[in-house]
C-alpha cells in the first residue's frame, strides 16, 4: 500500500501503513460495564459506549491495511504484587482492586472484567500487551514490539482519553514516535476531560501529536488501497 495521507489537526499527516501500529487501550469489561473497576470508583460507564463502534470501525480499517495491532489490558497479577499501595488503596469506600466483584476480581489479569470487551476482541495474531499502569510502555515490552517492527507513527484510540490514552501518547511523543489520537475513538467518565485531552494534544502546532477520527482513517486507508 503507499502511503496514506491523514487528514488530521493541527494538520495533515502522511504514514506509511507498513511502519505504523493501531494501539487500542485498555477497551475492557473492567472500565466499560457495570460492575468493574470503573464503576466502583463511581463513575458512570456507559460514557465510554461512544467509544466501540469508532474503534471497531478503526479496527477494521487496519486490519484490511496489514497494520500491526496492539490492544492494550490494565490489570494486575492475582497476588496483587506488582500494584503499587497507593493504588490498591484507591476506590474506599467501595470495591478496590483485587476484590470480588460481579466479573470476577476487580482488575485482576486471567478474570472475566479483565477481559476487552467481545465487540473488539483481538483477532488471531493480534498483540495482547497486560500493563501494570496507565501507560503502554510502563514495565511491558511495547518498544521492543515495535522496534522490531520499524514502527514510527502510533494511532491510538481507547480509553480513557486523559488517561491511559493520554499517558501513552507522552510516552510515545518522548520516545520519538509520531502518535495521532482518533477522537471519537477515545472516551472518558468526564466529557469535559476527553474534550480538554483532545485540544492538549494537538496545541501549540501538535506538542503530543495529531488528532483525527475514525471516518478520516477509514477514508484515507481506502484511498490509499485503491491508489496502489
Amino acid at each position: 500500500m503507499t502511503d496514506v495521507q491523514l487528514a488530521a489537526e493541527p494538520a495533515p499527516l502522511k504514514f506509511s501503513p507498513a511502519r505504523t501500529a493501531l494501539i487500542v487501550i485498555d477497551m475492557q469489561r473492567d472500565f466499560l460495564e457495570p460492575g468493574g473497576f470503573g464503576e466502583t470508583l463511581g463513575n458512570d460507564v456507559s460514557l465510554l459506549q461512544a467509544a466501540v463502534g469508532p474503534c471497531g470501525a478503526v479496527l477494521e480499517a487496519a486490519r484490511r491495511a496489514g497494520m500491526l495491532i496492539i490492544h492494550t489490558r490494565e490489570g494486575h497479577r492475582p497476588d496483587l504484587s506488582d500494584a503499587p499501595p497507593a493504588k490498591l488503596a484507591r476506590g474506599a469506600p467501595s470495591k478496590r482492586i483485587g476484590d470480588p466483584g460481579p466479573m470476577g476480581r476487580i482488575l485482576v489479569r486471567g478474570e472475566p472484567g479483565h477481559d476487552i470487551v467481545a465487540a473488539l476482541a483481538p483477532a488471531p495474531g493480534e498483540v495482547v500487551l497486560d500493563k501494570p499502569g496507565k501507560g503502554a510502555f510502563h514495565q511491558t515490552d511495547l518498544a521492543q514490539i515495535l522496534a522490531n517492527g520499524g514502527i514510527d507513527t502510533l494511532i491510538v484510540c481507547g480509553v480513557t482519553t486523559e488517561v491511559c490514552v493520554h499517558t501513552t501518547i507522552r510516552e510515545g511523543n518522548d520516545r520519538g514516535y509520531r502518535c495521532v489520537a482518533i477522537g471519537d475513538a477515545c472516551a472518558s467518565y468526564f466529557p469535559e476531560f476527553h474534550r480538554v485531552g483532545l485540544e492538549m494534544i494537538k496545541a501549540q502546532g501538535g506538542i503530543f501529536g495529531w488528532v483525527s477520527d475514525a471516518r478520516s482513517f477509514a477514508t484515507a486507508l481506502a484511498a490509499a488501497a485503491a491508489a496502489a
